[in-house]
């Protein structure tokens, strides 16, 4: 767990401090390999700057909630991976889990209950479920946070963690949402692999 709330120290820092920390799972490498199999288009709705507001999101709720930030992390950038189009893809989660099973070793490392755990996030997270391990349910939250950018304003009912279901974290992520923000990540490190 974090010891301290990020939040009370210039929320994120502009990504650089948290990089060095617990992103390193999110090498070039890690995003090219992902890049090569994602079919849409790089910008567009479930694409990277989705990923990197759901990283944000998961990041932000995992400094209350006390998750594994390298599960969390994963997610973000897996979910929607292999997605096949912008609209009813049911099966996209576990084409994200199964690309992810794929790389494990190869571009990056997880232990076996944290992969479990990354793999349950993947595959349930559009089910509309709420009940899982604290980890998976930081997960759906950080994805559901990010509903506003298809015009719907996350319910505290249909979120998971009490941390996600603060007023103040509802209206911070949907305002970045809806406004279209890109977080600095983007632009500087995934654009380019």
């Amino acid at each position: 767990m974090i010891g301290f709330d990020i939040v009370s120290i210039g929320f994120l820092l502009s990504l650089d401090w948290l990089r060095g920390k617990f992103f390193v799972m999110l090498t070039t490498e890690l995003i090219k390999a992902i890049r090569r199999e994602y079919l849409l288009p790089w910008r567009g709705i479930h694409g990277v700057v989705h990923w990197a507001r759901v990283l944000e999101n998961g990041v932000r709720l995992a400094s209350v909630t006390g998750t594994r930030l390298d599960v969390v992390t994963l997610f973000a950038v897996f979910h929607d991976s292999r997605r096949v189009n912008e609209d009813n893809d049911p099966e996209h989660g576990q084409r994200g889990a199964d690309l992810a099973a794929a790389l494990r070793g190869k571009v990056f490392v997880l232990a076996d209950d944290a992969f479990e755990l990354l793999r349950t996030a993947c595959i349930y997270h559009t089910d509309g479920r709420t009940m899982a391990d604290v980890t998976v349910q930081t997960c759906w939250d950080a994805d559901r946070l990010e509903l506003g950018r298809v015009g719907i304003k996350p319910h505290p009912e249909r979120l998971c963690t009490e941390a996600a279901k603060d007023p103040a974290v509802i209206s911070w992520a949907y305002e970045r949402s809806v406004s279209g923000f890109i977080p600095d990540i983007v632009g500087r490190d995934w654009d380019s692999a």
